[in-house]
This record gives C-alpha cells, sequence and structure tokens, in this order.
C-alpha cells in the first residue's frame, strides 16, 4: 500500500515511516520543504497552503503534521495549535474529497487531551469529551478529519504521552532527573497516560491496515500510571533520587495555561487496541523507560 504522510520528519513521524516500511508499505512523505529527501520514503511532496496538496496515488494517508504544544500557552501559540490542526485537518480533507479515487483510510492524530482532567475515571473511546482548550482543540480537530467518513475510513488516535529515545516529553525531563532536580508533581496521584514511540508508530500502522479500526482510538499504553510511580520509574532507570516534588502553584506560576496538560488527571485505556488484539511490545512503563532513556 501507497502510504501519505505528513510529519514524517517529526519525533512520532519518522518512526511511522520505519514501522510502515518494515510491514512492505510504501511511504510518500508530505514536507513543507518538498525538494528534501527524507529516508526510506519514495517520494517528498509540497505540505503548504500555497500549493494545492496532491494525494494523487496515496491508497492511505497518516496526517501528524501540528504545532507542538509545549511551551508557554500564549495567545499567539494557542492560535497555532489551533490553527495547525483544525486548518491542517481541513486541507487534507478537502483533497480526499475532491479525488476520483479516494484513500481507503485516513488516520488524523488526535491527544488524549480530548478528555480534560477526569481523576479516576478509567476512559475508553465511548467517554465524552472534557473540558478547556485542549479538550475544545481535539473535538475541533476530530470533526474536521470525521467529515470524510462518507468517502473513506477515518481513524483518529488520541495519543497520550510519548515515550522515546532523544525526542518527545524525556528530551526535557531526563536531564533534569539526572541532575536530581525530578520529583513528583503536586500530589502525583494524577494518572498519565503514556506510549511508547514504537508501539504509537506500529498501532498508526495498525490503523491503516485493519478494516474493522475506525472512529477515535485510544493511543495509549493499556496499563496507565500515577505520576508519583512514574516519576519512581524514570529516577530508578537514571539512577538519581527523585526527592523534590514539584508544587503545583509553582508549575502554574511558570507554565500558565500550559500547567494543566502537567497537573491534569486523565486514567485512558486503549480498549479498542485491545479487543482488537494488538501487540503491545511496551504494555509497562518500567520496560518502556528502559529502552528509551539513553
Amino acid at each position: 500500500m501507497v502510504i501519505g504522510i505528513t510529519g514524517a520528519t517529526g519525533f512520532i513521524g519518522r518512526q511511522v515511516v520505519t514501522a510502515a516500511v518494515r510491514r512492505g508499505h510504501e511511504v510518500v512523505a508530505f514536507s513543507r520543504n518538498a525538494k528534501q529527501e527524507i529516508r526510506d520514503c519514495v517520494e517528498v511532496r509540497a505540505f503548504d497552503p500555497a500549493i494545492p496538496l496532491n494525494l494523487d496515488g496515496c491508497e492511505a494517508v497518516i496526517h501528524l503534521a501540528a504545532e507542538s504544544v509545549m511551551g508557554i500557552w500564549t495567545s499567539a501559540k494557542k492560535r497555532r495549535i489551533l490553527e495547525s490542526r483544525v486548518q491542517g485537518t481541513r486541507r487534507i480533507a478537502e483533497a480526499i474529497r475532491a479525488m476520483e479515487h479516494p484513500p481507503e483510510v485516513f488516520v488524523s492524530a488526535s491527544a488524549s487531551g480530548f478528555y480534560g482532567d477526569t481523576g479516576d475515571i478509567e476512559l475508553t473511546e465511548e467517554s465524552s469529551a472534557g473540558n478547556g482548550f485542549l479538550a475544545e482543540t481535539c473535538v475541533a480537530w476530530e470533526r474536521e478529519a470525521l467529515a470524510v467518513e462518507s468517502v473513506c475510513r477515518v481513524v483518529t488516535p488520541r495519543i497520550g504521552l510519548v515515550l522515546g529515545k532523544r525526542g518527545g516529553a524525556l528530551k526535557m525531563m531526563v536531564p533534569l532527573f539526572r541532575c536530581c532536580l525530578g520529583g513528583p508533581i503536586a500530589s502525583g496521584r494524577q494518572w498519565m497516560s503514556w506510549i511508547h514511540l514504537e508501539d504509537l508508530a506500529m498501532l498508526m500502522v495498525f490503523a491503516v491496515e485493519n478494516m474493522d479500526v475506525r472512529g477515535a482510538l485510544n493511543a495509549t499504553s493499556p496499563y496507565p500510571v500515577r505520576n508519583e510511580a512514574f516519576t519512581l520509574a524514570l529516577a530508578q532507570e537514571v539512577r538519581r533520587p527523585a526527592v523534590f516534588r514539584v508544587p503545583a502553584f509553582a508549575l502554574r506560576s511558570v507554565l500558565g495555561e500550559f500547567s494543566h496538560e502537567l497537573l491534569d488527571s486523565k486514567r485512558v485505556i486503549p480498549a479498542k487496541a485491545i479487543e482488537e488484539r494488538f501487540p503491545f511490545y511496551f504494555p509497562n512503563v518500567e520496560a518502556a523507560l528502559k529502552d528509551a532513556v539513553y
């Protein structure tokens, strides 16, 4: 199958390309720089608002390109987060609807932030959307992708905290823990829903290949952990104590609205992946961190 992938040079995208090629697929990458060569991709096409989007020949599309949520959420940052997701997804959906031979499946990334702060409640794909900026962004983001349901199968993976080598959250966390500056956040009782990068990439390809998978798909490990347990596991992996508890007020004062992503509790369960017997290679956080920490 020929799979078009946006965000193919990103932290997640690079691994998805590798996973797709390993499964015998050909990958067409979409990038702002269409002249670059991207490893393992048979072609690079432009993903530029000024140029018509060319999806010809793509039998599946995986859409990952979006503004990172990391950083201080200024008004301008929030606008970029929202617009990159909504407008970018809308552009692909419009191109799909215009095709004489549309792709069989459109896998458009979303986030576990869809659920908001829900305490100890177990969240499946059937759970309702939460409140707050990121939850509302995810709802709008998914709506744009689902607009082509009448044309092709649509899957919206709600991605949790991604653990992988040399990127993602660990790129910032590991140096702090190695300097003995890591510790539980606030009470440490909030649930963290995470997934290893390799499992996420394979789940994306699984969503392409499995005709029974459609709609929301929780892209998280089957075993979420509380922040305190995650902190202990990471501290043990880097062989440093984690004695500094980070108070909630300090996070709020420094990070503003983005602090919700660290303080909110989301106990997300990948019910569909479990039902479809997706083989998680790193289901437990200890094994995931052992592989991902470098």
